[in-house]
């Protein structure tokens, strides 16, 4: 399959400040592919190389050495035809005018992007039911909410119909609710559409709701690329059990099996698998006082705070 974003061996050095000093490695040697469709979390801590690799493969950066492409084009040698093909949302930057209406402010950028009057009509009307944001299009940009705001800006830069969207925290500062809708709107965008979106983002909600595959980077090199559910399958041994009961049960003896909490009614236990297998702590558990036992998995900040915290080669 033909992918729509290729890089290898992409690094980046910034010059330091002061002379003799050497420079700042922000990305160092990544090589990675996207495929069409693909939602892609790219993610790291603070200091990782996301936002250096996300400017590079929108042509706002040249790199230092290595190649990329985007829907086969040369981000920083062809940058205006590439922004024709691609969408941006920077979560703390507005391509909105705060001024004006975000319909007016569609009419600007459908005239930068070389829209036909008539099509730029229709797409706002599309883009209104699928994102339920036509009653937002005609009130001030500064009287929206961060959360009505930020459905604007999806609006924006979907305008001109990319294949590819590239979002950098785009739910920063949103609310619980304007959050799960904003990750609601970028599904549905990638299985209408076939958009492919490559996300970056510290919150681990936007990655579980959002991707199916996530890059994981620290120190500017890629130190983990898999399906999302198979992270959780691949580095952790441990299960959370949850068990509601109808009276107090005994203690359970058994290696690898953490009581985390135990009340007269509930009892949740970490299991290292590796030592005792769910089957065995279910076996022990099942008894007439038991009345309910799920098992889950850890949270992914369990599964991402593992990776970083690998040792590194």
């Amino acid at each position: 399959m033909p992918v729509v974003l290729e890089v290898v061996g992409l690094t980046k050095v910034f010059p330091a400040g002061r002379r003799g000093r050497a420079g700042v490695e922000a990305v160092r040697g990544i090589t990675f592919a996207v495929e069409p469709g693909e939602r892609l979390a790219y993610i790291g801590p603070n200091g990782a190389g996301k936002s250096t690799s996300i400017k590079i493969l929108t042509g706002i950066l040249h790199p230092t050495s290595g190649r990329a492409s985007v829907l086969g084009l040369v981000p920083w040698e062809e940058r205006k035809r590439l922004a024709g093909r691609i969408g941006t949302l920077f979560g703390q930057r507005s391509q909105l005018w705060f001024e004006l209406t975000p319909r007016q402010s569609f009419r600007m950028l459908g005239a930068i992007h070389g829209m036909p009057g008539e099509r730029l009509a229709a797409r706002v009307g599309e883009l209104a039911e699928l994102l339920e944001a036509g009653d937002l299009f005609d009130a001030p940009v500064r009287t929206l909410s961060l959360g009505q705001r930020m459905r604007c800006e999806l609006a924006a830069c979907m305008l001109h119909e990319p294949e590819v969207l590239f979002l950098d925290e785009p739910t920063i500062g949103l609310d619980l609710l304007a959050k799960q809708r904003f990750r609601e709107l970028l599904v549905r965008l990638n299985e209408e559409r076939g958009t492919t979106i490559f996300l970056t983002s510290h919150d681990v909600a936007d990655i579980e709701h959002v991707a199916r595959r996530a890059i994981v980077i620290n120190h500017g090199e890629v130190i983990y690329d898999a399906e999302v559910a198979a992270m959780r399958r691949a580095l952790l041994a441990s299960k959370l059990v949850e068990v509601g009961l109808s009276e107090p049960l005994p203690p359970l003896d058994l290696p690898g099996v953490t009581v985390l909490e135990h009340t007269e009614t509930a009892m949740r236990l970490s299991v290292d698998t590796t030592a005792t297998s769910v089957r065995q702590v279910l076996d022990a558990l099942l008894r007439p006082t038991v009345v309910d036992i799920s098992v889950v998995d850890p949270p992914l900040e369990q599964v991402i705070a593992e990776i970083y915290e690998r040792p590194r080669a």
